[in-house]
């Protein structure tokens, strides 16, 4: 009898690891899941900030202008812009890029 319920113990905890062994497995592939997924996001965050911050501050813009189109970007006030809503609208034969 003795040897019976010894045998079944045994039994017992080797099912049990088994589970236990199967359920741990799947919880590390979820959590491993989970980090890379949170690695990947914070990756995209820290890029789009150092965009953000980059590009947002008048002085990086001006600084980037004058570093990249040197001369070739005037200013012109708002009432000099024009909302064209239809392509056909667009006179092409008037069109100065001086101005």
């Amino acid at each position: 009898m003795l040897r019976k319920t010894f045998t079944l113990i045994i039994l017992v905890l080797i099912i049990s690891t088994t589970f236990i062994k199967n359920y741990t497995k799947k919880l590390d592939e979820k959590i491993f899941s989970v980090k890379e997924n949170i690695n990947y996001l914070n990756g995209v965050k820290e890029l789009v900030k150092l965009e953000h911050d980059y590009l947002s501050s008048p002085e990086k813009l001006l600084e980037l202008s004058n570093l990249y189109f040197d001369l070739e970007l005037k200013y012109t006030s708002r009432e000099n812009l024009k909302i064209i809503s239809n392509v056909n609208e667009i006179d092409l034969e008037n069109f100065n890029q001086n101005e």
